[in-house]
């Protein structure tokens, strides 16, 4: 177990120097910041001395080098715009995306999972059809339509929910269900396959051999041997929740880590740019590393290589 441990720990490592790699590199093709943080009269004296003072004067390889060295030092360096520290832009933003997070994921939850139970117990009837076609619609709709669609009928046309910004309850729900609504449909999906793989088995015949009540059978026995791949799958998705909510944030101005992502590549403010996708990235492969390791707990061929 250790030695798998610490493969996957170099794994996660390795990951995470890749991608501070690409980011770092395709933030400095989108061009100079100079021109942007300067006003139209600026002289070129101007211009050296805060790329001088900015270190864009420098190599790329010396701006890499150094920008490892920090980021290992948990030092992100300032805002280019606001010359505030990147982790404070961080932390304003990122309980927002949590926040939206949690409620979409468990509006996936609430809604995916009795679906799918349903589904599988009415395979081929009513319920089973009408769920499935729920999860058709939630897979192939594009999410910023949905949002779009959402804030032009509850928002615009009923008047019943607001259409943008965060505040309380009612601002949540919106935004979270059209984060929440494709992997609820994912969700139902899973559900069913699990359900109806559980429900065949032997162990849930002799549970109605022996008289117990359906709701018992179904969601005790039933249920708790097919949520495993259920919640292995939820947790992941959580996670890209996190960084996968930026089309969501901005459709609805919902001022989480995604928005402030995007909003700083179009003002190409690199450190926040680069802090932002490095903390997403962080949580997504930890995400992926807890899963692994829960499976390896569970299943001991994995952490022996298959054997």
């Amino acid at each position: 177990m250790g030695r798998y441990l610490v493969g996957r720990v170099l794994q996660t490592v390795l990951s995470m120097l890749v991608v501070v790699s690409i980011v770092f590199v395709l933030t400095r093709l989108s061009g100079s910041p100079i021109h942007l943080l300067l006003d139209v009269s600026a002289t070129e004296r101007d211009q050296e001395i805060l790329t001088r003072h900015l270190g864009l004067d420098r190599s790329l390889p010396v701006q890499y080098g150094l920008y490892v060295r920090n980021v290992a030092l948990g030092d992100f360096g300032n805002s280019i715009l606001t010359r505030r520290p990147v982790t404070e832009h961080i932390l304003e933003r990122l309980p927002a995306t949590i926040e939206l997070g949690v409620v979409a994921m468990l509006l996936s939850v609430l809604i995916g999972v009795p679906l799918g139970v349903y589904s599988a117990v009415y395979r081929g009837r009513l319920l089973d059809r009408a769920a499935r076609v729920f999860a058709v619609l939630g897979q192939s709709m594009p999410t910023f339509w949905l949002g779009l669609m959402l804030i032009l009928f509850f928002g615009v046309v009923l008047g019943v929910l607001p259409a943008g910004g965060r505040g309380g309850l009612l601002h949540l729900i919106l935004p979270a269900f059209t984060l929440g609504y494709f992997t609820s449909a994912a969700i139902l999906r899973l559900t069913r396959s699990a359900m109806l793989e559980v429900l065949g088995s032997d162990y849930i015949k002799f549970a109605r051999l022996q008289g117990l009540p359906e709701p018992l059978v179904l969601w005790k026995h039933g249920l708790r041997n097919a949520l495993l791949p259920v919640v292995t799958f939820a947790v992941l998705l959580f996670v890209q929740f996190l960084g996968g909510a930026v089309v969501t944030e901005t459709v609805f101005a919902w001022p989480g880590l995604g928005r402030l992502i995007l909003e700083s590549i179009t003002t190409r403010d690199y450190p926040i740019v680069q802090a932002g996708v490095l903390v997403l990235s962080a949580l997504y492969l930890a995400g992926n590393l807890g899963v692994d390791l829960l499976y390896s707990y569970l299943n001991p061929r994995i952490r022996h290589g298959g054997a």
